[in-house]
């Protein structure tokens, strides 16, 4: 047998053995983590988890955690998204191979990297010491606070995200609109966007899960609350912050509320990115 086709045969199977048994070790640690955080936590999940707030404590839930969960990262979300969108729209197609461009992509990745108690220390103070000021105390900490502490940090990673599947549309769609007339923005938006959607949409879900599990920006700005609290400008309790504080109570059933509350987080994106990914097989199969 030849020597250079065996050797090549020799470099593939070893490709596939290694990148099949990094593959393995990554889902075993996934599988790993998930029954930890269900072993530990399935003394707690019952119904009253869903249902009871965490002002009755050993004997309560999390639902107040939850729902303010929910909303600070909606209105995270829904803050970073279209400035996102926008922002690498620009970069990829206005500003791509600019001086201007390169370092507003040198400053978003400084962004992207810095820690997130930075971002919940600048919203406190452009957002929390006003507020307190402004209305005597009556306006301290808020959800909105904190959904604006997190859209800091969901802004970086959608810019990126949309810039990069951008410019990995191929150039020759761009050359064939603009040469039958088509305008820039229509372009932009009709063809180009929507051919980067898949990418847009994983980078947006990329930039929800990156969020749903912080702990520090909360802590400056939405701060916590023991009730039910609908009304974005109040004090709102969320679950990564209601882990940090059952984490350190001494007592077990705390600790087995916190270990809950880490298994919903996790689900809760797991189960977000497979439907995302479904939805997005589908659609593509029918454009197919």
């Amino acid at each position: 047998m030849n020597s250079p086709y065996l050797r090549r045969r020799l470099t593939n199977a070893m490709a596939m053995v290694l990148s099949t048994l990094a593959t393995l070790i990554g889902l075993a640690f996934l599988a790993w983590i998930l029954w930890e955080t269900l072993r530990q936590g399935i003394s707690a999940l019952h119904p009253k988890l869903f249902t009871k707030i965490t002002a009755y404590g050993e004997d309560g839930g999390l639902a107040n955690a939850m729902v303010g969960s929910l909303i600070i990262n909606f209105i995270g979300i829904a803050i970073a998204t279209p400035i996102g969108v926008l922002a690498g729209t620009w970069l990829a197609e206005y500003a791509n191979r600019t001086r201007l461009g390169e370092s507003i992509r040198f400053l978003n990745d400084i962004l992207l990297s810095a820690p997130s108690i930075v971002m919940g220390l600048f919203v406190y103070t452009i957002i929390v010491l006003p507020s307190t000021a402004l209305t005597h105390g009556n306006t301290t900490f808020s959800g909105f606070a904190g959904g604006v502490a997190l859209a800091l940090i969901a802004l970086p990673v959608i810019v990126r995200t949309t810039d990069e599947m951008l410019r990995l549309v191929p150039s020759t769609l761009r050359e064939a609109a603009l040469s039958l007339g088509v305008p820039q923005w229509k372009l932009t938006l009709q063809i180009l966007i929507r051919a980067a959607r898949s990418g847009i949409v994983t980078g947006v879900l990329l930039a929800l899960a990156r969020i749903s599990g912080e702990t520090a920006p909360l802590l400056f700005t939405a701060f916590g609350n023991n009730y039910m609290a609908l009304n974005p400008i109040e004090k709102m309790s969320s679950l990564p912050q209601i882990i940090y504080q059952y984490a350190n109570d001494p007592g077990d059933a705390m600790h087995a509320l916190a270990w809950a509350g880490a298994f919903v987080i996790t689900m809760f994106v797991l189960l977000l990115s497979l439907a995302s990914r479904l939805i997005l097989s589908r659609t593509k199969v029918s454009h197919d």
